[in-house]
This record gives structure tokens, sequence and C-alpha cells, in this order.
């Protein structure tokens, strides 16, 4: 990394932001607009930059399917920050319907000749807002076929992972930008260890392209094969911006290892109160020039401040012990005393800051290990209702947990202490169909075939289709009853034998699948007659963005308003 003189037209100048969550809290009385107050600081400090794109990695939504109210914010906010007269600096070389395989536009929406884009955004899905159904879509692909926003990296398949970058150039300067959207970290882990997972070059002057990856998956170690450690990735990258974690780490820090640096922006606003969280958030704005970069940290102004301690009530014996009188009494107070202080903290840190909203999120963990009680935490959260956001989580009693004797782990037999499963990779269907088959007979569906409860779970999970289980039931009965009805049977016992008979009549057949879809439709029929189905609320890959019938591919345009 080098000082940059000055920005001239060899320089890429790229805002970087991560973990956004945009909607998260939003029908809080207090902290409803946080995430959108940030947002719109942040493409406010693009524009006043003047980049040349913003690249997010991810989490730009807290939930998989945005409010109606979230995402007309988001698309108010980028209509009015990245559309305009600019011209946009640099170009696309590389095969765009590659790099852009979610959309039936696959271009870059600069270079569409329908819209006037001055800032295009590129970003990656993450965990929050990550692609489902059927269709595999999530709410950046709404974003995506309106134009504000390139989504890329969301790989297809689960058996083989290829990363083709986005290469773009700008004067004398190339950069391969790379991108993978999040995946179960279990599974990725698997898949760079099988050697699932390429990254593919350019095949002309690979060492005369500044390569800049961003991903979304754990950085910190969670379980043995629950992250993704630095040393997985190519060691030919220069830069990894790395989204999900919500620490904010963003100066760039060597592998000396793989010999490339690692950015983590962490989160534009407090989803937990944990530690990482009260790190004070950034976003970073990075140049490039030929092989080199430089990355200024820019600190977000508009965040809610977060201030957490912690309290271990064993430390104080000076002041109280177990045994003392009224010790409760006394621990209250002095945790009164602690907030206040960290409360006039907050005030002091916000003189001259107009931007910074005026109340604090405020966290006191109190170890109470050794023989302390709690005290009430709602009454203790009445004192301050007027001084802090969060009145209701103020207080976090913890105890230590005791330290047990652990075994020599050479003497540990993993083998008898894990037996290798199938489980990673199947649908939900699938595990409902290998429960049943594992099921005594006793609990064995006699009405439903194990294929339609597990769609009807499948379409619960995904969907968040409430009715679809019991729509099923409903649907299934009546069928059986009818049926029944036409043959005649009156008896319990003939009823029962019936009843079996013209399930397994059904299993596995075109009548089945007929069946379900017929009950899901129903579902789906209801919850829109309820008022529930508007396009917000409704599942992302409900959305017939791409389809092979019917459909007339668009030529990608060589050149539209907003080039050079």
């Amino acid at each position: 990394m080098f000082p940059f003189s000055r920005d001239d037209e060899d320089t890429f100048k790229i805002l970087i932001a991560t973990d956004i969550h945009l909607g998260y809290l939003e029908k809080d009385a207090i902290r409803g607009n946080d995430t959108y107050t940030t947002l719109d600081e942040i493409l406010q400090c693009a524009k006043q930059n003047e980049v040349d794109f913003i690249l997010l990695g991810g989490d730009l939504f807290h939930d998989n399917k945005p409010s109606r109210q979230c995402l007309h914010k988001c698309l108010t906010m980028l209509r009015k920050y990245c559309m305009g007269d600019s011209p946009v600096r640099f170009e696309i070389l590389s095969d765009q319907k590659v790099n852009f395989n979610t959309t039936q536009f696959p271009w870059v929406n600069y270079q569409d000749e329908n819209l006037n884009i001055s800032i295009p955004v590129f970003s990656i899905h993450g965990n929050h807002d990550d692609p489902t159904g059927a269709e595999g879509l999530c709410a950046l692909d709404l974003l995506s076929a309106s134009g504000l926003v390139n989504h890329f990296g969301h790989s297809h398949s689960v058996e083989k992972i290829e990363i083709s970058p986005i290469l773009i150039q700008k004067g004398i300067t190339k950069l391969a930008l790379y991108g993978l959207g999040s995946i179960p970290d279990e599974r990725l882990y698997r898949m760079f260890v099988n050697k699932q997972v390429s990254m593919l070059r350019p095949k002309e002057d690979q060492d005369g392209w500044f390569n800049l990856f961003t991903i979304h998956q754990n950085r910190s170690k969670h379980g043995p094969t629950n992250y993704i450690p630095e040393q997985f990735l190519d060691d030919f990258l220069d830069l990894v911006v790395w989204g999900h974690e919500h620490e904010c780490l963003i100066k760039p820090t060597l592998n000396e290892q793989q010999l490339f640096y690692v950015s983590q922006p962490g989160s534009s606003v407090a989803t937990s109160l944990s530690p990482g969280e009260a790190t004070k958030k950034k976003i970073g704005l990075l140049r490039v020039k030929g092989r080199k970069m430089k990355l200024q940290e820019i600190p977000l102004k508009t965040v809610r401040q977060f201030f957490i301690e912690d309290v271990v009530l064993a430390d104080h014996q000076d002041c109280f012990t177990p045994d003392t009188p009224h010790v409760t009494k006394k621990v209250e107070d002095y945790c009164f005393a602690k907030v206040t202080e960290m409360l006039d903290e907050a005030e002091r840190e916000r003189l001259g800051c107009r931007l910074t909203p005026e109340k604090p999120l405020i966290r006191l963990r109190v170890d109470y290990s050794g023989g302390f009680e709690a005290f009430n935490t709602s009454r203790f959260s009445q004192k301050f209702v007027d001084r802090v956001a969060n009145p209701k989580d103020i207080i976090h009693f913890i105890r230590r947990r005791e330290q047990k004797e652990i075994k020599d782990e050479s003497s540990i037999d993993y083998g008898k202490l894990f037996k290798p499963t199938a489980v990673e990779g199947l649908r939900v269907e699938d595990l409902v169909k290998q429960y049943f088959e594992a099921a005594e007979q006793k609990v064995q569906l006699s009405l439903l075939t194990e294929q339609g409860m597990g769609k009807a779970i499948q379409e619960f999970v995904d969907k968040d289709e409430k009715e679809a289980i019991e729509e099923l039931i409903t649907y299934q009965l009546q069928k059986t009853q009818l049926h029944l009805q036409s043959r005649g049977v009156t008896t319990e016992q003939d009823i029962d034998a019936e009843v079996r008979l013209f399930k397994d009549s059904k299993k596995n057949t075109a009548e089945e699948e007929k069946d379900i879809q017929e009950a899901m439709n129903r579902a789906k029929a209801h919850r829109l007659e309820r008022g529930d189905g508007d396009f917000a609320d409704q599942d992302v890959s409900d959305v017939n963005m791409d389809s092979d019938e019917g459909s007339v591919p668009v030529a990608a345009p060589t050149r539209g308003r907003g080039c050079i």
C-alpha cells in the first residue's frame, strides 16, 4: 500500500460496506429508523466522494422477506443517490451473462439504455437475505430487476463452485472483482476441503490484475467446520472484504501465509448487545491504482452509541458480600451508579455531533456467581426509560460455569462419539420421508403421504406459508371422505383398511403431485384473500423474473447512458 497523492483517470475509488441489516427493529419506537438513517449516510458519502462504485458484502436486508416499508425506503434511497447524469468511468471486460446470472437482464445496470446510473452498486447476498424457494431468488434480485443493484456471486450448484470474476478496467488499472454469496459454513468448508471450489482467472496478463474478493461467511471459528479459514482462499488475491462478522476490523491485515490483506468492515448497526458490536462503526473508501491500494476509514456519524461493561460481584468484596445485610439493594445501587457513568460518557462523546441519536444503547453484564442473587431488572429499567434506547434489557445477569474435568483428548475415540450422517444437502421433505421410514408403526401417517407432508413443511419453512399443513390435511380429508362414500364403506375396520389402500395407491404418482399442488394453491389463495399477499410480503421466489417458456432473450446493449 502507498499514499495516493491525487485521484486520476487510473485510480478506482470504491466505497465498501457490509451488513447494513436494513429493516432491523423497524417497528421499534426508538430504534426503528436507525438502519435507514445510516444507509442514507453511506450513500451520501459515496456521492460526495464521487466513487466509481459501491461494493456491499452481504446482508443489505435484515429479513429474508423485507417489509413493504423496508423495500420502499431502500428503493427510494438508491434512486436518489445512485441515479444521475454523472458518467461512469470504467468498463466491464468479462462475460456479463456469467457475472450476472440471476436476471433476465444480464449486464451491468449502467449499460442499460433505459437507465441513467451514476453510481453502480455491486452486492453479494448474505445469510439474512439469501435466496430461497424453487427459483432461488432473494430480495437483492428484486433490486436487480429494478436496475438499481448488480447482484453477483450467486452459486447455483451445491456440488461445484466456480467463481468467475467481473473484469473491470479504468485507465491502466485492471480490477478482477470476485464474489461469493453466503453458503452454510459447514457445506462450504467441506467443499473447500474436497477441492470443489475454484476461482477462475483472466487468460491474459494474470499478474496485471488487482484481485478483490468479497465473501460473507464466519471468519471466527465457531466449531471444527463452522467457519472458513483464510488459508482456504487462493494466494493470488490482493484484498479480501469479509462480511458477516459484525465487529469492525476494517484496517487491512496481512495474512502471513497467503500474503493477501483482509478487511472486515463490520456491521453499520448493532443487532445484538455483545462486545463486538460496541466497536465504533466505519465504512471504507478503497483506492486502487495498478496493483497498489489504500483504504481510508470513514467513521459513521449516524450510528447509535453502544456501551457495554462487565461487572463481577465477587470482585467487590470491599463493598458487599453475599452475607452483607440488604446485599441485593446494595448491588442494585452499585449497578445504578455504573449505568449512570456509562450514560455520562455517552453524553460527553456525543457533544458536537448532531447526527448521533440522542439515546444510546447500554448493556451491563453482571456476574452474580458465588452466592449473590439477582434483583428485579424490570424495576431497575424504569429508572432509565427516558435516557436509553433499550430500557428493557440494560442488565444481563450471568453466572460463570464451573470448569469440568476434561479427559485427555488422545484417549478419546472420536469414531465412537460421532457417527457420520448424510443430512447435509437434504431438503426438508427428504428428512420428513426418512423420519417416517424409520419411525414406529404407531406414529406413521394414515391420511397424508410422506411426500405431501414434506412439501407442506417445506412451504412453511421456506415461504412462511402458515396454512400449508392445515390446508393439505383439510384437502386430503375431503378427498378421502368422497372416496369412502363412493366405495360405500361403513364399518370402522373397513374404513381404516380402505384409507390405507387409498393413500398407498397415490404414492409417487402424478395424482399425488397434483393434489399437493392444489392444496398449496388453496393455502396461498386464502392468504391473498386475507390481504397478506401484497408484493413485499410474499416470498420473492413467487415473483416470476425468469421463465424458459415464452421468454424472449434481450440483447445486451453495447453502450448506454452513463458510459464513456
